[in-house]
């Protein structure tokens, strides 16, 4: 891109595709734009000095994309589900001082933030705690024992039990406050020089101790209750992992937390929820909590591991790439044409991911003290400062993505999988035949090559809009703004709940890279956990790995309403200051502008696409 270009598109006249390519970020501010101004800098130097003439060139002609690639020059890697226990029980360094191990609730969350703070600056996606409830169980415990403590000490003659109910009932206060105060932090906190707000995910749901139940509940309590204001926060992305025999069936001790998580969901549209028992998942559970399968909210799925512990822990996506299918099916002459071409782009992708990944593997500890030298990724406190991070960047994960599966099928067959079993069966096909690719290129360099359904945000644009350029308006293929997101039935084609979900399950066991599936409904479910709670047992039933559940949530700023609003609210007239808060990739974002006419017809489509009844 020419400077005086750039320079237009982010300062003079806001390109809107390019200062708000993700959604946490704000590419107005003056930070937004000077990050957006060195992205774009930046990824001209990466293609220049550092990508393949093969790789440069299939970028180039629109079919593979790689992901933060204002990155690449850095060496820096994606995500990392952080040991939040660990660091909190050993302490830390974040460069200006050793932080001691807290006692107390709400210093241990309060911590929790700072780590989620430092790490991000450390890598370019984002940063997760794997078992949040576990790792702060014990924090929640040490907050009991020192009320009690506080307790015992007064000049007054207590009653063992009025001690204990007194000592507990401050602990349950104590940390809801101090979940309160995390979930704030996640929502306001700066850090990337000032400009992004950080990437904040969650699991929790199956710790059974009463201080971990307690840490649940409370944080599911201030989930509810919102923000400042009542808003729905944007940050952490929650995620409940379900479990049979913790919290799904009827006798299991944390049920009534399920069904809670359920009902906020309902509300806030968090927490989504995994599944430990998908078979996939499965696979890795010996009845630990570090084997229990963790998730970034956007999907990113790390658990198999050919270098170390197949957990989720310590573990994190090196980088990612992605496949634009729809071009392949459009320039194909038949379908053994499109394998061809397939496989072609396939080998590019796989080398383009080893090139990036020897490039990182140059880099040393120092340049990335907290991520190294703080024992956040697994195995990196066998390193020494001046140390190349090649030995531990090998226990994370090379992903090649795809999108567009739905008008890739439209292509080749006429009809997405939602409209043809011939379709459904070759999107199978095709995406088993990516899996098999990955599994293979995993023998070929002893790394772990997975396949990621890609979190397309900005991406499901992009890719049309130079097809449309070179294809023009294809009905059911380029005449959209936006492909259709990796294996996902079109947001445009109506289908049930139930055979949404049957459609795309099998597409989570071959994704083991990441994965999700949304279910859309076209009114609130504020007030129908019921609703929520079918619908999240039928995901488990079809073997979903990751899911959640999509409806629209509005807030007048003016009078405070909820609800579906459409032009304007329907009790107080105000049509300019309406949230509307919807989910992008796993997680949300929120607006304070007016809607305007071909925001709201294009809205109107999306949450209406799954309007029958729930009950079906």
């Amino acid at each position: 891109m020419k400077l005086l270009q750039l320079y237009e598109d982010v300062c003079v006249l806001p390109d809107q595709d390019l200062v708000q390519e993700n959604a946490n970020v704000d590419g107005k501010s003056p930070l937004g734009k000077l990050a957006r101004l060195s992205s774009e800098v930046s990824k001209e130097l990466s293609q220049t000095y550092l990508m393949s003439e093969r790789s440069k060139q299939a970028v180039t002609d629109n079919f593979l994309y790689v992901h933060d690639a204002d990155y690449y020059i850095t060496g820096s890697t994606t995500c990392c589900q952080i040991p939040l226990g660990q660091l909190l029980k050993d302490g830390f360094h974040t460069g200006h001082g050793t932080i001691r191990s807290p006692k107390d609730i709400r210093s241990a969350m309060a911590l929790a933030s700072i780590i989620l703070q430092a790490n991000q600056n450390m890598q370019h996606g984002g940063q997760a705690f794997p078992m949040f409830d576990v790792d702060l169980a014990p924090y929640v415990e040490k907050t009991y024992e020192r009320q009690l403590s506080r307790l015992q000490s007064l000049p007054v003659d207590w009653e063992e039990t009025q001690l204990e109910t007194l000592a507990e009932e401050e602990t349950i206060s104590a940390t809801y406050q101090a979940c309160e105060a995390f979930i704030h932090n996640a929502n306001s906190m700066h850090s990337r020089g000032g400009g992004q707000v950080p990437f904040v995910s969650i699991n929790y749901g199956t710790d059974t101790s009463k201080w971990g139940r307690i840490l649940i509940r409370e944080l599911l309590r201030a989930t509810e209750r919102g923000l400042g204001n009542g808003e729905t926060p944007i940050f952490p992305i929650q995620i409940f992992k379900v479990k049979e025999g913790i919290n799904f069936r009827e006798d299991d001790p944390n049920v009534d937390l399920f069904r809670e998580a359920c009902r906020v969901t309902g509300k806030r549209l968090f927490p989504n929820f995994s599944f430990i028992d998908a078979p996939f998942n499965a696979a890795y559970y010996d009845g630990t909590h570090a084997s229990e399968v963790a998730y970034m909210g956007c999907r990113t799925r790390v658990m198999g591991n050919r270098h170390g512990e197949e957990t989720s822990i310590g573990r994190g996506n090196l980088s990612f790439s992605t496949l634009n299918l729809v071009k392949m099916a459009l320039v194909s002459e038949s379908l053994s044409d499109f394998y061809s071409i397939l496989n072609r782009y396939v080998d590019i992708g796989i080398e383009q991911l080893v090139e990036r990944f020897e490039y990182q593997c140059t880099r040393r500890a120092e340049e990335f003290r907290f991520l190294y030298t703080q024992g956040v990724w697994r195995g990196s406190e066998q390193l020494h400062i001046h140390d190349e991070v090649r030995d531990v960047l090998k226990q994370g994960t090379l992903s090649l993505g795809f999108i567009g599966l739905a008008e890739t099928l439209k292509v080749l067959t006429g009809g997405t999988h939602a409209e043809s079993r011939e379709a459904e069966r070759l999107g199978l096909d095709i995406v088993t035949h990516l899996a098999n690719r990955m599994r293979a290129a995993a023998e070929t360099y002893d790394l772990n090559f997975s396949l990621l359904a890609t979190p397309a945000e900005g991406l499901s644009g992009k890719f049309v809009t130079r097809d449309q350029e070179t294809f023009g308006m294809i009905e059911g293929v380029t005449n959209r703004a936006f492909y259709t997101n990796s294996f996902h039935v079109p947001v445009y084609q109506s289908v049930s709940i139930r055979e949404k979900i049957r459609i795309e399950a099998p597409y989570h066991a071959l994704c083991d890279a990441g994965h999700i599936s949304y279910v859309e409904v076209d009114g609130s479910l504020a007030h129908n956990a019921e609703a929520v709670e079918s619908i999240v047992r039928l995901m488990r039933q079809h073997d979903i790995g990751y899911g959640s559940i999509n409806h629209p949530v509005d807030r007048c700023g003016n009078c405070g309403l909820e609800g579906l609003i459409d032009d304007a609210c329907p009790t107080c007239g105000e049509d300019t200051n309406i949230e509307r808060i919807r989910r992008i990739t796993g997680y949300l974002v929120g607006t304070m502008d007016r809607w305007n006419t071909a925001k709201r017809e294009e809205e109107r489509a999306r949450v209406k696409h799954d309007a029958h009844s729930i009950r079906r």
